[in-house]
């Protein structure tokens, strides 16, 4: 295009002006008025495109002087003028001969004007009696605005600002074309482990900033090319391209591991969570979108199968294995409604008195087709699914009615979870169960285990102190398997330490499970806590933990968990002695 040149305007002539028609003075400035008020920019021109009106609309938007837009001015003037300030980026002449063939052709023209400032302008124009027309110019940019965010909405997780399902589907629809010319990728399913205690414990406003810092760890992990998504909840996805080879993805699954067991700090409390992660590799695996994620997740599971915090690849016969888990899921709701569930009860010896002073409840689902289900096949289902919740309220209450009717000195223990021990209800599932029952709380015992109280001590030690508040008492089983045990010890009045049976077998191993045993007795005893030894089954290793000083024990030297009628036999001929049972 030539050199833009504004023309001058032309000397006040009859002949090259147009003028509106003969109306009342007062009618036309009333029109000017409503014509400079409204929120359109509005122009009208004749047949030979020269300007007839232009309000003050108009010289806003495209910041026009008002002296250099006067009626007479030719479009192609208007134009020119408008290029010199930044909002014309189109040759006047091309734009003159669209408007011309687009009005002779259709009742209107209409086009859209993007601006370098991010502003958007609609304009339409439309044919007028005597061959000239109205232009009409709108602003759209904070509907565009609108529109865009809509349209990012509806692929990005709100949370987070990750993409979401839908667009991570789309990238990988779009990436599997690539490896349809021979490249490769892999999809990885992240769930982070016990999440659902953290959020139940500290609340949704703690979890999602969790989830937020959790993103963050995330994208900082993976590279430009890669795609992070949040599936919902806890559940995060990767597409991870331009591979060499699968251990590729391999590596990646570390470096997220690596990023997210760093302590979170998030208003004052300090969360570690670990993460399970499941991969699936295209083309080897699948090469068809949800193909390739349903087996990361098969993958995923089973990375959780094998105690979380790992990284699984899919293999084939995971798929059996899902479809065995789903059908336990199914079954497991149902056995809830279909009451399959009973206590059996193993009793803890006072190594003192060889008297049976407490009976441990633990929980046996009698399938209908499968007959006994081990605790450690069914208990981590429901406590992915959240049924451990209900499931560990009917237990607390099964072993209240059975040992309310129990001698005064015989207490119950009933093992808490760590969902359940986070859920917020546990204090009034506690005593409502003790209410309900009528079972005095100082014959209850509630045992957790060191893995609880790593996630979020500063909770958890507050939920426990309000439970010893009704007078129940608690124990920290497995003792000497966690982290941090001494620390624990000191933060929370114990009333017992039950040390955990992989020491008790290691006994007559060699010195140092005598000292490990001996120090946590001493420990235990310097605390006024009772120390339980778990897994006696030789009466060498009862005589060494009496010398130890160890005040209890459990196992089946003395008796294996049995149903509650055998208890209440135990008990027709007053309360068994060790010695007596052993015999």
């Amino acid at each position: 295009m030539d050199q833009a040149v504004v023309r001058p305007i032309p000397a006040a002539n009859t002949a090259d002006v147009v003028t509106f028609p003969q109306t009342p003075a007062i009618g036309e400035e009333l029109l000017k008025t409503v014509l400079d008020n409204m929120s359109l920019g509005v122009l009208l021109f004749d047949s030979e495109t020269r300007l007839i009106f232009c309000n003050k609309r108009y010289l806003e938007m495209y910041g026009l002087p008002a002296e250099m837009v006067r009626p007479g001015r030719y479009l192609r003037d208007l134009l020119l003028l408008r290029a010199q300030t930044g909002t014309m980026s189109e040759d006047p002449d091309d734009y003159t001969a669209r408007l011309r063939n687009g009005l002779a052709t259709a009742a209107s023209f209409t086009h859209t004007v993007q601006l370098d400032d991010g502003r958007a302008f609609t304009v339409v124009n439309k044919p007028v009696e005597g061959g000239g027309w109205l232009a009409t110019h709108e602003d759209i940019t904070e509907r565009k605005r609108s529109d865009t965010r809509i349209a990012h909405m509806a692929r990005h997780d709100a949370l987070t600002d990750l993409p979401n399902r839908v667009l991570l589907h789309e990238r990988l629809e779009h990436e599997l074309k690539r490896v349809k010319r021979g490249e490769c990728l892999a999809v990885l399913c992240l769930d982070l482990d016990h999440f659902k205690s953290i959020n139940d414990a500290l609340g949704h406003a703690i979890g999602d900033q969790l989830l937020k810092l959790a993103a963050e760890r995330l994208r900082g992990a993976t590279r430009e090319p890669d795609t992070v998504a949040r599936m919902g909840g806890d559940e995060f996805a990767i597409v991870m391209t331009q591979m060499q080879q699968p251990t590729d993805a391999a590596q990646l699954a570390k470096r997220i591991r690596e990023s997210l067991v760093r302590p979170f700090h998030i208003e004052g409390h300090t969360i570690i969570i670990d993460v399970s992660i499941g991969i699936s590799v295209a083309p080897f695996d699948a090469a068809e979108t949800d193909a390739l994620m349903r087996n990361a997740d098969m993958a995923l599971y089973g990375a959780k199968g094998d105690g979380r915090g790992v990284y699984r690849f899919f293999e084939p016969e995971m798929n059996t294995r899902m479809k065995a888990r789903r059908e336990l899921e199914m079954d497991l709701r149902k056995a809830l409604v279909g009451k399959e569930f009973e206590l059996h009860y193993q009793p803890l010896v006072n190594l003192e008195s060889n008297e049976v002073n407490a009976f441990e409840a633990l929980l046996r689902w009698n399938h209908p087709r499968r007959g006994l289900i081990s605790p450690a096949d069914f208990i981590p289902v429901a406590e992915e699914t959240g049924l451990i919740v209900p499931l560990g309220e009917w237990v607390l209450k099964a072993a209240c009615y059975e040992a309310v009717e129990w001698p005064d000195g015989i207490k119950v223990a009933v093992n808490l979870s760590p969902t359940q021990l986070n859920n917020r209800n546990l204090l009034s599932v506690v005593s409502g169960a003790l209410a309900e029952t009528g079972m005095p709380a100082h014959k209850l015992q509630l045992e957790i285990t060191e893995t609880v109280l790593l996630h979020n001590t500063f909770a958890t030690l507050q939920t426990l102190h309000e439970l010893r508040k009704l007078g129940v008492q608690i124990a920290l089983d497995d003792f000497g398997t966690g982290y941090s045990s001494l620390s624990y010890l000191r933060s929370f009045p114990f009333d017992k330490i039950k040390i955990d049976r992989s020491f008790i077998q290691d006994l007559g191993k060699g010195s140092e499970p005598l000292a490990i045993v001996h120090a946590v007795a001493n420990l235990a005893k310097s605390l006024n806590m009772t120390s339980t030894a778990e897994g006696v089954e030789t009466a060498q290793q009862k005589d060494m933990l009496q010398s130890l000083g160890c005040t209890e024990m459990q196992g089946y030297l003395f008796s294996k968990a049995r149903p509650a009628a055998d208890i209440r036999q135990f008990f027709k001929s007053g309360v068994p002695k060790a010695v007596d049972a052993a015999e």
